[in-house]
């Protein structure tokens, strides 16, 4: 009898064993084509919603604004109509650009921009009344981008100057990003405005003669 027993107790240990081997299979099994349908979930609700574009467009907005107001604000203001060639924009006109171009933003994404037709407008008489308005406008736009759903600026269209006569399509992003670059454009043209009017030339992505680091 003990040998039987034994024997019986013997088959069903490894019986029990296998049994508890693929329950843990199964289980294993279902908890990765779980979490694999939930990454893959997550996978196609990220790509509209989380990419991170608009935040990425406004930090650098706002990074760009500082340094533009510093070089703004360095150059001599009893001289707005400074200009270190006969064909060359006047100090107060080149200052105005700023606004003008953050208001073709503005105009953009509100669906609002016409090219073509109107008269530009004209800049205030002094240079601080022109970066007061740079900086007012700029928190007012920002408000607008984050106001605008980070799709729409990505497949929203506006259209502009892409050469002499010739207009072509932007997205919203890419009318933002080329309208900031040609600000920082703009921007080193000032630089030399304002050393070439007698001003201390601020520091902007490095040190300057006058804005040493050391």
């Amino acid at each position: 009898m003990a040998k039987k027993s034994a024997r019986k107790g013997s088959r069903k240990v490894p019986g029990k064993a296998a049994q508890a081997v693929r329950k843990a299979a199964r289980k294993a099994g279902k908890a990765a084509r779980r979490v694999a349908r939930q990454v893959a979930g997550k996978g196609r609700a990220a790509k509209p919603a989380e990419l991170g574009l608009k935040r990425h467009l406004i930090e650098t907005w706002t990074r760009e604004h500082e340094r533009t107001l510093r070089v703004l604000r360095a150059f001599p203001q009893d001289q707005p109509d400074f200009r270190p060639h006969p064909r060359s924009t006047s100090a107060r006109d080149l200052a105005f650009t700023f606004v003008l171009e953050q208001s073709l933003l503005m105009r953009a994404l509100l669906d609002d921009l016409k090219i073509g037709g109107g008269q530009m407008p004209k800049p205030p008489a002094t240079i601080a009344e022109v970066i007061e308005k740079f900086d007012t406008d700029f928190h007012d736009l920002m408000e607008q981008l984050r106001a605008t759903p980070e799709q729409e600026l990505l497949n929203g269209k506006t259209q502009f100057f892409t050469g002499p006569r010739q207009l072509g399509e932007y997205t919203k992003m890419e009318f933002a990003w080329f309208l900031l670059m040609d600000q920082i454009h703009h921007r080193g043209q000032y630089t030399v405005y304002t050393r070439m009017a007698g001003g201390m030339v601020p520091s902007v992505y490095g040190p300057s003669a006058d804005e040493p680091w050391n």
